[in-house]
């Protein structure tokens, strides 16, 4: 079915093969010497487990040809799983601290992401995410850094570990962001309580949350959520993956759209989740028992949710209707 993926770290489609691979390339050393091995160590008990493995593993990714190869991989897959737009979230501070210049980060990417609709059938906007657990300076040093690349990257974002680190300490920075022209999305609302789902609203202005499960604890969130129509990009199998949910029959997703909000499903890092977008929507239509028009609404949000033209959405809205999903 065609649809849109707008919560996608393009680090965590760095499966295993791939990673050794660029390991040798860069004469590099990762903890386990085969796929098998290293895949069992994609295996988390939550958000910290995960960021962990996360970090270390992506210290295989040196040049813009090791970028350009993980732009390709993902989009490859997307490709088969009915993407035809995707904006993709990249993480320039954990290269920076690396030594990896931002300019290496955004060329790698852009080499592919240039022509993806050409090549792949796919449109693709880059948004650049802050790691929340470092410090509001060194976002704006970040930020600084991004903005000969404006014609490049869409738009700005806030990840990493949320415990702790509420979206109020990163006003300054999405204030300045929006003045240079950036779209404006953050995570909150995943293992932080639903007031940060509020400060990212109300101090930080973003136009989508990323997450947002735990919104059904607050009523008049979810009625300031419907009633403004503010997207939130949901990723079923990486909240259990993560344990902020214990198993996808238990997923919120369903309550989600019967509360009537603007939910999509996503993969956000599918190497490490188990699944890429169409893997998501597989698991919440058996274990959520989702039929093809909950499955249609859930691909046509993504659409209305996404960075787009009139005219692109239209084309792609006209798309999906001319598709019959089973059971619909």
């Amino acid at each position: 079915m065609p649809k849109a993926e707008l919560h996608l770290h393009i680090e965590g489609t760095l499966e295993p093969e791939l990673a050794l691979e660029l390991a040798e390339r860069n004469r590099l050393s990762l903890p386990d010497a085969d796929a098998v091995a290293l895949r069992r160590r994609y295996r988390f008990r939550d958000l910290q487990a995960f960021l962990d493995v996360y970090y270390a593993t992506m210290a295989v990714l040196r040049t813009e040809r090791d970028f350009a190869d993980l732009a390709s991989a993902y989009l490859e897959r997307a490709r088969a799983q009915g993407v035809r737009h995707a904006e993709i979230f990249f993480d320039p501070q954990a290269h920076a601290e690396r030594g990896i210049a931002l300019t290496t980060v955004v060329d790698g990417l852009w080499s592919v992401l240039a022509t993806s609709e050409r090549t792949f059938g796919i449109s693709t906007q880059l948004i650049m995410c802050f790691l929340r657990d470092r410090t509001r300076l060194s976002a704006m040093e970040t930020l600084e850094a991004a903005l000969p690349h404006r014609d490049r990257i869409a738009g700005v974002g806030l990840d990493s570990a949320e415990i702790g680190h509420p979206p109020s300490h990163f006003v300054d920075v999405f204030d300045r962001a929006r003045a240079e022209g950036f779209r404006c999305v953050a995570h909150a609302g995943e293992e932080g309580p639903p007031s940060y789902m509020w400060e990212a609203l109300d101090l930080l202005k973003v136009e989508r949350i990323d997450h947002g499960v735990r919104c059904l604890e607050d009523p008049a969130l979810v009625a300031r959520l419907r009633d403004e129509r503010i997207p939130l990009t949901v990723c079923p199998l990486s909240n259990v993956r993560l344990g902020v949910v214990e198993r996808i029959e238990g997923h919120p997703l369903r309550r989600m759209l019967d509360a009537g909000l603007l939910v999509t499903v996503n993969s956000d890092d599918p190497a490490y989740f188990g699944g890429y977008i169409d893997d998501n929507y597989q698991a919440v239509r058996a274990g959520l028992g989702l039929d093809g028009v909950q499955l249609r609404r859930l691909a046509e949000n993504s659409f209305r949710a996404a960075f787009l033209d009139a005219g692109t959405r239209d084309r792609l809205l006209e798309e999906l209707g001319a598709f019959s999903p089973l059971g619909s």
